[in-house]
């Protein structure tokens, strides 16, 4: 193979890969240099000279010229008889330069010198898209469902470069299909070999933070930040805002009128419920707001081991706990306090007095429902005077039931 057709061949690939031609440069003279290394024990006193844009390659051997019997290392050093044969003109001691042709380097160094540089070049361009998609970490990237398998998606973005989404990476509702254009953030990027490991996640809290900003302009602009962010991917989300403006209401713009603004990204997050609330450094009111939408009546916080207790009215704790406990989960990631949730004091409740029919017999259940005292509150907040005044009750009577509801109160 002449030189001009093999550099030609070699530069096919510096247009496939696109390889800046001082790269290519660099590439081809270790590639021949590590061909010398193998044919002449080493490279030292060899030049090689190479033009990747017009095809030429020349590699020049320079030696010392000694007298006809002394050459010690034929690499380093020539007989005056044969560098005479190269210029006649040549006396001891003199530095000659020979070329050496690829042939003189057998046809097997050939094809193990392209084998090389081919497999150079591929390293070159791995370690380039390594370090450009390292960059990338945390960041929105877009590409197109080339391939569906049982626990992993793969994606071929418009350089052809191949980026996939693992089962866990996945939003449960989420269905792919060959074609479509999918959107995630890039998680991590490790070299596997020689080749780039890219992954992109649907499920992390970055890719919420990052749609935040792509979706709302004040975020973008920087006027609202995303102090953080937590999710059950697929199901529930916090996210907590902040702004320097005291002109602007943070969780307002996010969410927009009617929900119009935060719209786009619930239905980019398989309609993820998404709450938005305001950051504070107080860790009592972030806590409140963190169980949205549960009314909390009071909270007993130990900063030191970082946890609260939540005092709730009844009916407010299945909100604070939310669906399969989505909603305290969430709450506790994003305040960073274990949080326990406790009814109110019992005694705020009510109970119907048919409640008490074990203990209470149904005539004289009947005879307060009569008058309208149908639970056990309305009978315990009058005196036993009104209660005989106002039923054919007698006292004894009265007085047991009495104190039946206020033994089951005081439990």
């Amino acid at each position: 193979m002449e030189n001009i057709d093999l550099i030609n061949s070699f530069s096919e690939f510096k247009d496939d890969k696109l390889i800046d031609r001082v790269t290519l440069m660099a590439i081809l003279e270790d590639v021949f240099r590590n061909a010398l290394k193998k044919k002449y024990g080493e490279d030292d006193n060899f030049d090689i000279i190479i033009n990747p844009d017009k095809g030429d390659l020349e590699i020049w051997r320079n030696r010392i010229v000694v007298n006809d019997g002394e050459v010690e290392d034929e690499n380093k050093e020539i007989s005056l008889s044969e560098a005479q044969k190269i210029e006649p003109d040549f006396e001891v001691g003199e530095d000659v330069s020979e070329e050496v042709k690829l042939f003189q380097l057998g046809r097997r160094a050939i094809l193990a010198l392209r084998q090389n540089l081919i497999s150079k070049i591929n390293e070159h361009d791995s370690t380039n898209t390594y370090k450009h998609f390292k960059e990338l970490i945390g960041e929105i990237y877009s590409a197109e469902v080339h391939h569906v398998r049982r626990n992993v998606v793969i994606l071929l973005d418009d350089e052809g470069n191949e980026l996939v989404i693992p089962k866990d990476h996945q939003i449960p509702s989420d269905f792919y299909r060959k074609g479509d254009n999918i959107r995630g953030v890039i998680e991590h990027v490790e070299l596997k070999g020689n080749k780039p490991s890219i992954i992109l996640s649907r499920t992390s809290p970055k890719f919420l933070e990052k749609l935040f900003e792509q979706e709302i302009p004040e975020v973008f602009d920087g006027l609202i930040n995303v102090k953080d962010a937590v999710r059950v991917p697929g199901e529930k989300a916090k996210v907590a805002v902040d702004t320097y403006d005291d002109r602007i209401d943070p969780v307002g713009a996010c969410v927009g009128m009617k929900g119009s603004r935060i719209h786009g990204i619930v239905r980019e997050l398989g309609n993820e419920n998404i709450d938005v609330i305001n950051y504070t450094t107080n860790p009592r009111l972030y806590i409140q707001r963190s169980l949205s939408p549960a009314k909390i009546v009071d909270i007993k916080l130990n900063e030191d081991k970082k946890y609260a207790e939540v005092i709730l009215k009844p009916e407010e704790v299945s909100k604070a706990i939310g669906r399969g406990g989505h909603n305290i989960r969430l709450a506790c990631k994003l305040t960073g306090y274990d949080i326990e949730v406790f009814r109110d004091d019992v005694q705020d409740e009510d109970v119907e007095l048919s409640e008490f029919s074990d203990e209470i017999e149904d005539w004289v259940i009947a005879e307060f429902s009569r008058i309208g005292l149908d639970t056990a509150k309305s009978i315990l907040e009058l005196e036993v005077d009104d209660l005989l005044k106002r039923t054919d009750l007698e006292e004894e009577t009265i007085l047991n039931v009495i104190k039946i509801l206020k033994e089951e109160f005081e439990e």
